[in-house]
């Protein structure tokens, strides 16, 4: 057998198993297409320097599942890549005086390096950068055929724009409504910006939902809340004294006889022509503007308004009503205008209490419950109430009534409606990948030919923090299109363009011959298992499933989902710490600074900080972050107790789907458990050499310590494919372990099924501490590595228990207990009770009057 340390040292057992691994190029895959193949992807990096705790327990859980699969025989890829552009680069760019690139490279080798010391079996040889050209070459080449299929184009969208800095802001560099290195006071300013149109997809996006079993229900549910498909009536009111009318959407026409105002977004037409006639509505018209709200924001936002002074008229009753402007109707929802039925909407009811407009009742409960509109607004659906005609209709009869007689009229139709938006994919920014498109001298537009990309970033730039340096420099933008002159885009794509088709390029990072290689993308798509944060729930993966389509539509794949299984893993929580500065604020301390003190029992009962011994108050459990300074660095913990620790303690603390709460003492009992595991192979190894496992002659003990091992089998192959449970799985390994201490016999056979117990442990952890089972596998005397040794398979025959315990009872007093044969019959076993020496003590001199037998438990002899 291999040689072995007594002790545990996981720095020389992780450089060893690493060092194997790079040498024998592990985890290197490419297409075997009679091979079963898995592709599992946990959502890549931002470089942002370290890796954090949140990244290693992605990427444990990633890392786990691929080994397991990869020993169930399957062909695993395991990529891994870096979502390198964006603004924290530039931010951080500027505060270190260096360029973006700089940055961006020198976090990527500093990230890559913690990934190996964490033993993560990636395939390093798909690598890829976003920020690389040879990445975003395929991006641009792509936009341009969206482009020529029409689904990308023009128009003005709002921006925020700082007027000291001349520049666009992205909302983050917006802070209490000022630039966040001027201090002015953000405007409001419109731009042409370039959006592809997702919208065309919405139906698609929002049915395949459907065939995606394997993803949360929550996550499926967020996304067809954005989606946000509904059903309702287009309508137009006239306008009084005018020619034009008023056209809203509405999914309750059974309300349009409750309608008492309307509204219109600041930006509508009506609201422009009520601000040349009016200053006090100019002066409301132009605050509007230079507020931007974010939808989320909307609903708690306080509603505002003032009176166009223009009239509608009611398509079905021809009465008269008032046009108001409010800010929170959103131009680029809808019409930009709607109609305001407070008494069954709440958003409507708020804003009519604020300006005393008319609430009428126009539905009512089915039940006949007392309803107030004046107090709240009744948004159920109902019977229709003093709605002429419609009266005593059901809420879907009046639906279908309404609708009707518009659309007789000439001034509704029925139609569907997405809440989704096309995306906007423009940015004002530099560290992005430029957009393929020029303006001609003559103002036509245009994609750039496919023999001139990449439109190359160029890396060497200085940052001043105010401009980007592409639209700094107006030589850079300069180019001839078929001899006349042209101008380059200077804005850059969104990065959610990058990090939307990353999946794919995986399967050939290296081809140059177009964006995917259509045999290697189709022989590993869809992603057979896709990990990452519930906080990409909608726009990450939806905007990734729509890529995925488009990818479909020209012809590089041929599946219509990108991704087959997706898990969502929990935030990691740290304790917090802070102490009380002069004018109340907190000041956070780190966790690694602080003492805690406990009792007898373990409990807090208090906190000083390790410098002055002074105390600090305890803040409670949160999500690691630099704002509370609760972080706890991966790096630290790797280099005092090794990476093994580190990814079983992240996979036993908790389920993967719900928050983990870090814990010193976890972290210190997972090493503990690793060592006495290295122990236990250490003691068997000396204990003499194994026989041959011979079945047919083992003992009781030896039987149920083989039990006990295929159970364990069975148990842990269930949770880790199935359920994803690692630390259900983690448990009953620690339980077989357990067993093993309590066997410590040295007869033959019991070296025989020890070591078949241990053989079955290190496979069994061998995902999750696959540096300390590298050793321990080759301790147990194989030559074969253990990262390509098939998965244990349970033996059912060792499962069949083959004596049971029964409880032997006189009158119901418990007086002996007795081993027998599993499958032995009734007869047999009153017959061995009455026998039992300990049973005749207490029946001597005694009339046996009855003998209760309950089959595998116990008998019970009636006696007196």
């Amino acid at each position: 057998m291999a040689g072995m340390d007594e002790q545990y040292k996981p720095s020389d057992v992780e450089q060893n198993a690493r060092n194997f691994w790079e040498h024998n190029d592990t985890f290197t895959v490419k297409e075997e297409p009679g091979k079963p193949k898995y592709y599992c992807l946990s959502m890549f990096p931002y470089p942002s320097g370290k890796l954090h705790m949140g990244h290693v327990r992605n990427y444990t859980i990633g890392d786990v599942i691929s080994r397991y699969q990869r020993m169930q025989g399957k062909n695993v890829m395991q990529p891994m890549g870096w979502d390198a552009f964006g603004l924290p680069a530039e931010n951080a760019a500027i505060n270190n005086n260096t360029a973006p690139a700089k940055w961006t490279y020198a976090n990527i080798e500093y990230m890559k390096n913690q990934l190996k010391q964490l033993g993560f079996g990636y395939d390093w040889n798909r690598e890829l950068a976003t920020c690389k050209p040879d990445y975003y070459r395929w991006e641009q080449w792509f936009f341009a055929r969206l482009y020529e299929k029409g689904l990308v184009y023009k128009k003005m969208a709002t921006v925020n724009w700082d007027p000291v800095d001349q520049t666009v802001l992205a909302n983050e560099q917006v802070v209490d409504g000022r630039g966040w290195r001027s201090g002015a006071l953000v405007e409001q300013k419109k731009i042409p910006q370039w959006f592809i149109r997702i919208t065309d997809y919405a139906e698609e996006l929002l049915n395949d939902l459907d065939q995606l079993e394997d993803w949360p229900e929550q996550v499926k549910t967020m996304q067809r809340n954005w989606i946000g498909k509904s059903v309702g009536v287009e309508l137009t009111f006239g306008l009084e004294n005018q020619d034009d009318g008023l056209t809203v959407y509405t999914t309750r026409p059974d309300t349009l006889m409750g309608v008492s105002y309307m509204a219109v977004a600041a930006e509508h037409p009506l609201a422009k022509a009520a601000a040349e006639r009016n200053a006090e509505v100019a002066e409301f018209v132009e605050q509007c503007r230079n507020h931007k709200v974010a939808e989320a924001e909307m609903a708690t936002m306080e509603k505002l308004g003032i009176d166009t002074g223009f009239r509608a008229v009611h398509p079905l009753t021809q009465e008269l009503i008032p046009v108001w402007i409010a800010n929170f109707v959103l131009t680029d929802y809808g019409t930009g205008a709607l109609m305001a039925v407070p008494g069954h909407d709440e958003r409507d009811h708020e804003f009519a209490l604020k300006y005393r407009l008319p609430i009428k009742q126009v539905i009512t409960a089915t039940d006949n419950r007392e309803i107030d509109v004046q107090e709240k607004a009744f948004t159920e659906k109902g019977t229709l109430v003093s709605s002429g005609k419609y009266t005593g209709l059901s809420s879907e009869q009046g639906f279908d009534a309404i609708a009707e007689d518009l659309e007789q009229q000439g001034i509704g139709k029925r139609t569907v409606n997405y809440r989704l938006r096309d995306w906007g994919v423009s940015r004002q920014r530099y560290w992005g990948a430029p957009i393929p498109m020029m303006t001609l001298a003559d103002g036509s537009e245009r994609p750039v030919p496919d023999d001139q990309l990449p439109v190359a970033l160029p890396e060497d730039v200085e940052m001043d923090g105010v401009k980007s340096p592409i639209k700094a420099d107006p030589e850079w933008a300069k180019t001839t299109f078929e001899g006349q002159s042209a101008t380059l885009e200077t804005d850059t794509f969104d990065t959610f363009m990058e990090s939307s088709w990353y999946y794919a390029r995986f399967c050939s990072p290296n081809y140059d011959k177009g964006m995917l290689d259509p045999a290697a993308a189709n022989y590993w798509l869809p992603v057979d298992q896709y990990i990452g944060g519930i906080e990409h729930a909608i726009l990450h993966l939806l905007y990734a499933r729509f890529f995925h389509k488009l990818l479909r539509d020209v012809g590089l794949v041929t599946s219509s989902e990108p991704f087959n299984r997706l898990l969502c893993q929990g935030m990691v929580l740290a304790e917090t710490f802070y102490r009380e500065d002069d004018n109340g604020g907190k000041i956070w301390i780190s966790p690694a600074d602080v003492q805690v003190e406990k009792d007898d029992k373990g409990q807090v009962v208090g906190a000083v900080h390790q410098d002055d011994g002074q105390p600090v108050i305890p803040g409670g459990m949160t999500k690691m972050s630099k704002s509370k300074n609760n972080g706890i660095d991966p790096q630290a913990i790797i280099d005092e107790y090794g990476a093994d620790t580190v990814r079983l303690f992240m996979m036993f603390a908790a389920p993967p789907e719900q928050s983990l709460e870090w814990s010193d003492s976890g972290v210190e009992g997972a090493h503990r458990f690793l060592k006495r595991l290295w122990r236990a192979v250490g003691e068997h190894r000396t204990a003499g050499d194994v026989p041959t496992l011979d079945i047919s002659s083992l003992n009781g003990s030896q039987k149920a310590l083989r039990r006990k091992t295929h159970e364990t089998i069975t148990k842990v192959s269930d949770d880790i494919s199935r359920r994803l449970t690692f630390n259900t799985s983690i448990a009953a390994v620690m339980e077989l372990m357990n067993e093993v201490g309590k066997l410590g016999g040295t007869e033959p056979q019991d070296l025989a099924v020890t070591q078949e117990a241990l053989e079955a442990a290190v496979l069994m952890l061998a995902p999750i501490a696959p540096h300390i089972c590298h050793s321990l596998w080759q301790a147990l005397g194989h030559t074969q590595p253990v990262v390509d040794t098939d998965w244990p398979k349970a033996d059912k025959e060792a499962m069949v228990k083959t004596e049971i315990q029964v409880v032997l009872q006189v009158n119901g007093k418990v007086r002996a207990k007795a081993d027998v044969p599993a499958n032995i019959d009734k007869a047999a076993l009153e017959q061995l009770a009455l026998e039992n020496e300990n049973v005749i003590r207490f029946t001597e001199g005694k009339t046996v009057r009855k003998v209760i037998v309950v089959p595998g438990k116990l008998v019970n002899i009636v006696a007196n």
